[in-house]
């Protein structure tokens, strides 16, 4: 069952739509390493299952993970993340009725993902790490998702240092977008992501969150992952991971109201909740400004 065209003009009118609630892509982490729910999930009818409760609690979108890349991780093989994932995603473009994602640096994965099923290709490295990913993207037309990441996950903390945070996340996101733009990917099939938790320090995944809106003026779609971050363990105390649900949807509140377009998160059912009512007090917001400036 390969990609559907529909599906993906389905999410693109959805992620522009500003009247309906951002989208949920929720995270099914197919590795024994993920730093929250690593081995949950490793075997196919267990990640399934996952699946089908994330739809049925209310995921617009499942972004399926067969390498870890978590601060610190080590690389799998391409064969070995393929063997992880396509039997995951072969099987829920047939059982779940929602979009599927891979997340996955690889050109040849991402091919066969969409092969298998899948209509989004969420790319951790900003189409830099295969030279071939922005060719394939331009070829074949899903959703892509151009995260901003510095050198590769097992170096990247070393990379956080920046003389202004907001211009060169912005500066070096939009350089890695232009990669598949060039390429001939159509602008509207392009998202972006700042990359919480990727080459940055818990400030400055802190004051990324507090100026999201400045991420605006590459006119994208604006894709955010909080979830359980560590970052939020560093503002809370709180270590374990699976422990983190408030400061999620505390975090997951605070992307909304700074015009995020779609979540990406762990825990599905409660995050939706706080997501329709941030995005209701958005648009009040905005109705309010809209009335004064008319006055």
């Amino acid at each position: 069952m390969s990609w559907d065209p529909q599906t993906v003009h389905h999410l693109i009118e959805a992620a522009e739509d500003l009247s309906r609630p951002p989208l949920i892509m929720g995270i099914l982490n197919v590795t024994p390493d993920s730093f929250s729910d690593g081995g949950r999930f490793l075997d196919p009818d267990q990640a399934v299952e996952q699946g089908r409760r994330m739809a049925a609690a209310g995921a617009d979108l499942i972004d399926v993970g067969g390498e870890s890349t978590r601060p610190g991780s080590t690389p799998v093989s391409p064969v070995e993340e393929a063997r992880r994932v396509l039997p995951v995603i072969q099987r829920l473009a047939q059982e779940v009725p929602i979009a599927l994602s891979i997340d996955t640096r690889r050109a040849a994965v991402a091919e066969a993902a969409l092969e298998a099923g899948a209509s989004v290709v969420n790319d951790v490295s900003g189409f830099t790490f295969d030279p071939d990913m922005p060719a394939l993207l331009a070829r074949r037309t899903p959703i892509a998702i151009a995260m901003h990441m510095r050198s590769t996950p097992d170096r990247m903390q070393s990379q956080a240092r920046y003389r202004s945070l907001l211009g060169e996340v912005i500066e070096e996101l939009w350089q890695r977008a232009r990669k598949a733009l060039d390429a001939g990917l159509p602008p509207r099939h392009l998202w972006i992501d700042p990359g919480i938790g990727f080459a940055k320090t818990a400030d400055q995944n802190v004051r990324l969150l507090a100026h999201l809106e400045t991420l605006g003026a590459l006119g994208r779609p604006l894709v955010v992952g909080v979830s359980r971050k560590s970052f939020l363990g560093a503002l809370t105390g709180i270590e374990r991971p699976d422990e983190r649900l408030f400061p999620t949807v505390a975090a997951v509140t605070a992307a909304v109201l700074g015009g995020a377009r779609v979540l990406r998160v762990h825990d599905v059912a409660e995050v939706r909740q706080a997501i329709l009512v941030a995005h209701a007090i958005l648009r009040a917001r905005q109705a309010a400004l809209f009335r004064e400036g008319d006055a």
